[in-house]
């Protein structure tokens, strides 16, 4: 019969695991990574306010007398012109999104560890935590390819003639910048976490439980 064990170690590591994917992901899904020079733009002799526009991985957002328009540049996908969508982008966006599929199941396997501690005799927790660390060096190489393309016609056109690799010119780095390196760190730390989460699970005290027949062992 099969033993449901749950600790607080492991509980933190399931919400970590869970809190973590979601910030990378919210992060890769809004277009505040870049945020561009605030603009006054006139049309027809009347002055017209413009509030900065700013720009994601595959995203932007423009505004004009308050009214803020965002859409999706890359329309073609990886497919989508260079000049459009850098290069460098595509991979920055291929490399985060491999990582947020991959934290997606590392937090399916999380949640079974409660009811399934091993597969094939392999420990889910070091497993999964192995995981969560290649997933957490794909978010940083995201994150230099990025930066690398600093330079594309694209931020030049935002940012200026002096943006280039890792320096944005004009521009500044908005909250989903930030929001994507909290989640890579703490991706980390999940893969890290996951080795407590064997100990406590598989401790000389949960065992007893075990071996007094419950089925159900939470020690929080």
């Amino acid at each position: 019969m099969g033993h449901v064990i749950v600790t607080s170690v492991s509980l933190l590591w399931i919400l970590l695991t869970i809190v973590t994917t979601l910030t990378v992901f919210s992060a890769l899904l809004t277009p505040k990574w870049l945020i561009g020079p605030q603009r006054i733009l006139r049309d027809n002799g009347t002055t017209v306010s413009s509030g900065p526009p700013t720009v994601g991985v595959f995203n932007r957002c423009t505004h004009i007398n308050n009214h803020r328009q965002c859409g999706i540049f890359a329309m073609d996908g990886l497919a989508t012109d260079s000049n459009v969508f850098p290069t460098l982008w595509k991979i920055s966006l291929v490399f985060f999104a491999l990582g947020v599929t991959i934290m997606a199941f590392t937090a399916m396997a999380a949640v079974l560890s409660c009811c399934m501690q091993s597969v094939n005799k392999k420990s889910i927790f070091t497993v999964t935590g192995s995981i969560q660390a290649f997933a957490g060096i794909l978010y940083i190489l995201g994150m230099v390819m990025y930066s690398s393309g600093w330079g594309s016609s694209r931020v030049i056109r935002l940012c200026g003639e002096e943006a280039h690799a890792f320096y944005l010119g004009d521009c500044s780095i908005g909250w989903s910048v930030y929001s994507a390196i909290l989640g890579t760190i703490l991706t980390f730390i999940t893969a890290c976490l996951s080795v407590s989460a064997e100990r406590t699970t598989s401790s000389d005290k949960v065992n007893q439980h075990v071996e007094k027949g419950e089925t159900l062992v939470c020690l929080l």
